[in-house]
């Protein structure tokens, strides 16, 4: 069974690390279309453009399910994409859901690109789901240019995350919802930032485990149980041959020694972060 998985960027590798985690029988196609990100600048319309390219080349290689790992990607490009092509698409969305089902009466933050924060998608989510009045949203579209190049714990990203939080009574916070999938690399960083500033309790929540588990359903596979172990590589060879899967940058295949090893940072980077779920 082949599933394709697209994102803007290098993001979406947080979808395909959770989903080597527990559906480790599949075979993976991972795109990330890194000539045109951030979508969370671009038109809608260029948007859907790039998102129908791409899943025309998923199909085009093999890809019985495709998971737009893409917040953005997902509001603006989902419905029109499941008309057009028959196989299952499942769409990422903001763990919202979860998040406010975690405490009744604290708030939640919900951390995403501008485009997915102004989609109607998102506030009818917040709608079905109650949460209108206990919810803040928080654009950070920074994280995705410090993501796209590895910057995850430098100066420059303290700084944006403790100005950005600022205006935010976290003590009234329950958790913090990582509404695109760039943000997870940065779980580390944010547990220590709200470590030093007096908020421990604060829990950090992404859609990942919940888009698996949909993929999962959709095509008829069974979740690997718990316990699989640290998902590490020392090397890209140990990444290829543990987990086998194509990786293509914007339609070109990663082979080459730059890229692979570049990968094999990023899912290590997403490893670390899993101590802080």
């Amino acid at each position: 069974m082949k599933i394709g998985i697209f994102d803007s960027g290098i993001g979406g590798l947080s979808v395909l690390h959770e989903a080597f985690r527990h559906l480790s029988d599949a075979e993976y196609i991972f795109y990330a279309d890194e000539d045109h990100v951030p979508y969370g600048e671009k038109t809608e319309a260029q948007i859907y453009s790039y998102a129908d390219e791409i899943t025309r080349f998923l199909v085009q290689q093999g890809a019985e399910g495709i998971v737009i790992a893409c917040n953005t990607a997902s509001a603006v490009a989902a419905k029109r994409l499941r008309e057009k092509y028959s196989l299952p698409i499942v769409a990422m969305e903001p763990a919202v859901k979860p998040a406010l089902e975690e405490e009744g009466s604290k708030r939640v933050l919900v951390m995403a690109t501008k485009v997915t924060l102004r989609e109607q998608k998102l506030r009818d989510l917040l709608k079905k789901e109650h949460g209108e009045e206990r919810t803040d949203l928080l654009a950070m579209s920074r994280f995705v240019t410090f993501a796209e190049r590895e910057e995850f714990d430098s100066r420059a990203v303290k700084d944006y995350i403790a100005s950005q939080l600022a205006p935010f009574d976290l003590g009234q916070v329950s958790s913090i919802v990582l509404g695109c999938t760039h943000f997870n690399y940065f779980r580390p960083v944010l547990r220590e930032m709200l470590d030093k500033m007096g908020h421990p309790e604060i829990e950090m929540i992404d859609g990942a485990p919940g888009t698996v588990r949909r993929i999962a359903d959709l095509l008829h596979l069974p979740l690997d149980a718990p316990g699989c172990g640290a998902i590490f590589f020392s090397s890209y060879q140990e990444m290829l041959e543990r987990f086998p899967a194509k990786y293509y940058f914007s339609g070109r295949e990663a082979v080459g020694e730059k890229d692979l090893a570049h990968l094999m940072h990023l899912h290590n980077q997403l490893e670390k972060g899993e101590a802080y779920k």
